[in-house]
């Protein structure tokens, strides 16, 4: 797969709304993006969790932004005034997440605007299967535009990798986050969702995707890149693991349960 990369030319704004202080920013082919900075938050686990969760999601045919890597240089947004800004940015200095701005864009309510039940219950799976926990009602982390869905933001996906350890474990959890999900009372097509899902999730797909992964990037710690390609393998077999012996279905139809 062939992931763009850019280099930033132009800090617009930040989105204060999110808590990593994300930037609507220009790059050198004219077009703005959301700029996820690798030394925001989580840093580089954050970037891999959310570029792995919207590749993830593209493979399974939903409408996702497109993303690119973005080179952020010592000289990007020094006009900017904040401290916090400049820090951040020097902080990022290297390669970032981009995601393509979809202007005019709203948020979606699940509540008010129409998912179908099909559709709900493909992004509940998609979510059950990346442990995101980040796709509630407060958050739903979906728009709305040209009338259609479009997923957003999966950065607090793959928790495990917070702690680095025993992934294994991490990886046959049922996710008992589902709970909270903003479209759990409109998963009510699993089954159907299940087989189609699977279909599309192959094992040379995953791997195409995992590969794509910035070797930088797993070295967060400023490790050796033998640790690095280490952390890819890992990603790759939880990803693996989790398909071939989770039953999402069973998941997500307990959690329903207890919310009815």
């Amino acid at each position: 797969m062939e992931i763009r990369n850019q280099n930033l030319t132009r800090y617009i704004t930040p989105l204060r709304e999110g808590g990593s202080l994300p930037a609507l920013a220009e790059a050198d082919d004219g077009f703005k993006y959301v700029v996820k900075f690798r030394g925001a938050g989580h840093r580089e686990k954050a970037l891999i969790a959310d570029f792995l969760g919207s590749e993830i999601a593209r493979a399974e045919g939903f409408l996702v932004p497109e993303q690119v890597f973005l080179n952020l240089d010592e000289y990007f947004g020094q006009a900017e005034g904040d401290e916090e800004i400049q820090d951040l940015l020097k902080w990022s200095q290297g390669l970032n997440l981009g995601v393509h701005y979809l202007q005019g864009a709203m948020t979606l309510d699940p509540y008010v605007n129409h998912v179908d039940e099909l559709l709900a219950s493909k992004i509940v799976w998609l979510d059950t299967y990346i442990t995101n926990v980040d796709r509630t009602v407060k958050n739903t982390n979906m728009l709305v535009w040209h009338t259609e869905t479009w997923l957003i933001d999966h950065g607090a996906s793959f928790y495990f990798h917070h702690a680095w350890s025993d992934w294994e474990k991490s990886a046959l959890t049922a996710f008992p986050y589902i709970k909270d999900h903003a479209l759990l009372h409109k998963a009510t097509r699993m089954k159907e969702a299940d087989a189609l899902m699977r279909q599309k999730l192959t094992p040379d797909k995953l791997s195409e995707i995992v590969d794509a992964i910035p070797s930088d990037w797993l070295r967060w710690d400023e490790s050796s890149e033998e640790e690095g390609e280490e952390r890819r393998e890992v990603y790759r077999k939880f990803l693996m693991k989790r398909l071939s012996d989770v039953d999402i279905v069973k998941a997500v139809e307990d959690a329903r349960a207890k919310q009815i």
